[in-house]
């Protein structure tokens, strides 16, 4: 999970316009912008999150960052276990994100689906195959994000944009 180590200050409007201006100047952020609405009001209510394109979405195709994965793969019939607790928790999903080519390398780059800039450090990579997710907090386009982290996947990005990435301990969050 990334999280952003500056809090809001309550000012929507102001966050809403930066929002709106951060997806002109970046819009290799989001694989694909959604509005999946929480399932039920929760601890998690008024926060809104991201998702790597490497989770199952009810009715969307994980792309894994390439096109072949895509065209082998059908849509989802189900969500995620992390994400339907999440919007259970009451968290609005806004888009999945861009991530490197099949989750391979720390770079962050993917020249099928484009690299996301990061929005901290103009013409620096977000590193990471969770890249996208870091650069869609460090722009303020959602609150948290998820991805995922085998050797680093997080938190060089959460940490090349100026952010928390958490690896939680193997077994806590489910897989599937």
């Amino acid at each position: 999970m990334i999280i952003d180590t500056v809090e809001a200050d309550g000012q929507d409007q102001e966050l809403m316009q930066r929002r709106k201006v951060v997806l002109h100047q970046y819009p290799h952020l989001f694989a694909m912008r959604i509005a999946r609405a929480r399932s039920a009001e929760g601890v998690l209510s008024g926060l809104t999150f991201a998702v790597k394109d490497l989770f199952a979405i009810r009715g969307h195709t994980c792309t894994a960052g390439h096109p072949a994965w895509a065209r082998t793969h059908a849509p989802a019939a189900r969500d995620a276990r992390v994400i339907a607790q999440l919007l259970a928790a009451g968290a609005d999903l806004v888009g999945v994100t861009i991530m490197d080519e099949l989750a391979y390398s720390l770079s962050g780059e993917n020249p099928f689906y484009g690299t996301p800039q990061n929005p901290r450090a103009e013409g620096r990579l977000c590193g990471g195959s969770s890249c996208g997710s870091a650069a869609a907090v460090a722009a303020c386009l959602c609150d948290f994000a998820v991805g995922t982290d085998t050797a680093g996947s997080v938190r060089v990005p959460a940490a090349f944009c100026g952010l928390f990435g958490l690896r939680p301990t193997h077994g806590t969050l489910s897989t599937d």
